[in-house]
């Protein structure tokens, strides 16, 4: 394995470049990739490529290994899964990894009275199936998303996102009876207000939507992440969700909260739900839940999860054993290993180093983030906000070329977002965040 001093770029190896012609023969060009490297082994917050050059990670997967590429125990369990068995279906045959994880988000999801859950395999699978319940339970068919929001790729997830490219354009048409409504955006405040000041305009704004756009006899459910992940990692401010959820429960609109990127202690929290103190109608979850196995899961008031009845909600693959085997792991470690606490240290050391660096530099308009899921939004000019999406990409760039893999983001292309490991040793995070700084330095002196 090798690992290159501070004035070697890194890019791929002749094994990369050969595995690249493969893929380009037989991989469809829609699936593209970040980075121009194929991966051999991953250790923590580390992956290392075929020709051996050593990454320190900043994207996690987009937000899937919060707990580090292949964790021990969690590997281990994966393992002794296998060897018992690998699939039934649950629809045929249960099995006691799916309802022993049941029970225990059941009890993680923050709620008022008995909860249940269902299991399937990606985040977009349970937002589907979130606004299929939400429709039964309230005999109604109109859903709220916010602008910025990304909730997937499939038609229904699709139409409740906001990102026209890449996700959206030539790919109508959408979902009908999907409405939109300003995010909590307060550094592009589409009120041209400024918190606090603002009284949460966007957030009652709601109930002037529900006079002009859709009346609320028709609107089943509300749909938001606590923390817009693609959209640019916008954080609301802390009563915002509250706000919103009293105004859902005037109307009969079930809040249903989008944990699928800020879940399981990216936030800090196990769930940023429990940050905003609110306890949501439905909680959407995968990503981190299952350390990179692929596992969702929608959990929520017993009552909407009981609205279908058997065999209309569910798949084939649905609660696989080796990803409840997984989750079980995960959620053993993060107490075991208090995975919380570190969470909040990294969190600690991210917010005062991004802190400096956006009072140091030009091209940083705003450093925003909550726990350890932070992003730096970049602009042409700190007066009229100009998105710089150029200098984003001229930064991702210069940090791949040194090692350092990390993801831009935004509505705008113009946000650098950080999803390394929470547990992360302090000298990886603090090279990588060395890097990053060294990257918007050259790129402001480049200007």
């Amino acid at each position: 394995m090798s690992k290159k001093n501070d004035s070697q770029k890194f890019g791929p190896g002749p094994v990369s470049k050969e595995l690249a012609g493969l893929r380009s023969e037989n991989v469809a060009k829609g699936i593209s990739s970040v980075m121009p490297i194929f991966v051999k082994e991953t250790d923590g917050a580390k992956l290392i490529d075929v020709d051996g050059n050593e990454y320190i990670d900043f994207a996690g997967g987009i937000g899937v290994v919060n707990f580090g590429h292949n964790h021990g125990e969690i590997v281990e369990a994966i393992k002794k899964q296998a060897d018992q068995y690998i699939h039934t279906c649950f629809m045929v045959a249960a099995y006691e990894p799916y309802v022993k994880l049941a029970s225990k988000l059941n009890s993680l999801v923050p709620g008022d009275g008995p909860m249940k859950t269902a299991l399937f395999n990606s985040g977009a699978e349970a937002v589907e199936n979130a606004v299929k319940l939400s429709r039964r339970f309230t005999n109604k068919t109109a859903v709220v998303s916010l602008e910025c929001a990304f909730h997937g790729r499939t038609l229904m997830t699709m139409s409740l996102t906001s990102k026209v490219k890449p996700y959206k354009y030539g790919f109508g048409p959408f979902a009908p009876d999907i409405y939109k409504i300003p995010s909590p955006y307060c550094y592009r405040c589409r009120f041209g207000l400024s918190y606090p000041s603002c009284d949460l305009h966007c957030a009652h704004y709601l109930e002037q939507f529900l006079k002009i756009e859709c009346a609320p006899d028709n609107v089943a459910a509300l749909i938001a992440e606590p923390v817009q992940g693609e959209g640019g990692f916008i954080v609301p401010p802390k009563e915002y969700f509250k706000v919103l959820h009293e105004i859902c429960k005037k109307h009969g609109i079930l809040l249903v909260i989008d944990e699928i990127q800020s879940g399981f202690y990216r936030t800090g929290g196990v769930l940023a739900s429990n940050y905003y103190e609110i306890s949501p109608d439905l909680v959407t979850m995968a990503k981190s839940l299952a350390g990179g196995v692929p596992l969702s899961a929608l959990t929520g008031r017993a009552e909407v999860m009981d609205a279908a009845g058997p065999g209309e909600i569910g798949g084939t693959y649905g609660g696989n054993p080796l990803g409840c085997a997984a989750a079980l792991a995960v959620l053993e470690v993060a107490e075991k290993e208090n995975i919380e606490d570190k969470a909040r240290q990294t969190g600690k050391l991210i917010d005062d180093r991004l802190n400096a660096i956006a009072e140091k530099y030009d091209l940083v308009g705003e450093h925003r983030g909550l726990g350890a899921m932070h992003a730096l939004e970049l602009v042409k000019d700190a007066k009229t906000k100009e998105p710089a999406p150029e200098s984003t990409k001229a930064i991702t760039s210069y940090c791949h070329e040194r090692g350092l893999i990390l993801l831009s983001a935004g509505v705008f292309s113009n946000v650098v977002r950080l999803l390394m490991p929470v547990n992360i040793p302090e000298d990886q995070l603090n090279r990588g965040l060395d890097i990053l700084e060294e990257a918007i330095a050259t790129e402001q002196g480049g200007k």
